[in-house]
């Protein structure tokens, strides 16, 4: 028995039957619940640190490291990058795909907080921590040029003023104000040397002359 004999026989039902699958297929379709692309949410923290004035060497050696070596301890941790710029830091931490983001998030807390006493001293608030999503790119990207103003005022205004604004928006996660100019004061440590005192000053030996003598006569 051949089992294409019954829609070879009737071919007006077997082009509705295949109809009806097509069209049925279709509409079924629209409610598939699998994307094209899975999206996978990587379990990631991003830490971010500011130290007004900083170079970007002095953040990576006092402020990115004490928090690498202490995030470096953390169970999970599969990928740790840093990026360190003018006065700010940035490290991105990613876990497994099996690690609640947080407990990751209370481990990424107690890291900081034990890294405190390594720290610079003058940090004006401490390093806080979000829940990032790799994938994401910036939606609007602004550029603020001044020919009357220095870059340092530039940066202040947008830092102060325009990213506080922005960040006020319903919806808005991040705001992130790079590319400027930090005013840094520089202090000298070296101690003056006294007026009297000078370190140039070469000693010479003195020669104590002795009296003459003279014959004496009894």
């Amino acid at each position: 028995m051949n089992i294409s004999a019954p829609f070879v026989e009737r071919p007006i039902a077997t082009s509705l039957l295949a109809a009806a699958v097509i069209l049925a297929g279709g509409m079924a379709y629209r409610y598939l619940s699998v994307a094209p692309l899975p999206r996978v949410d990587f379990p990631t923290i991003q830490v971010s640190g500011a130290l007004p004035g900083a170079s970007p060497n002095t953040m990576a050696s006092s402020v990115a490291t004490p928090l690498e070596r202490r995030f470096g301890r953390i169970a999970g941790l599969t990928e740790m990058t840093s990026v360190n710029t003018l006065g700010s830091t940035s490290i991105t931490l990613q876990f497994d795909l099996d690690r609640d983001i947080t407990g990751a998030a209370r481990d990424v807390q107690a890291a900081i907080n034990a890294s405190l006493s390594e720290l610079p001293p003058n940090l004006p608030s401490l390093p806080n921590y979000r829940k990032v999503n790799p994938a994401d790119s910036p939606v609007l990207i602004l550029s603020l040029t001044s020919e009357s103003l220095p870059l340092a005022q530039v940066f202040d205004a947008a830092n102060s003023v325009l990213a506080q604004k922005i960040s006020q928006i319903s919806g808005v996660g991040q705001v992130f104000v790079g590319g400027g100019q930090q005013p840094a004061a520089s202090r000298s440590t070296r101690r003056p040397w006294p007026a009297a005192v000078s370190p140039w000053r070469t000693c010479a030996p003195r020669w104590r002359r002795r009296p003459p003598t003279s014959p004496r006569g009894r």
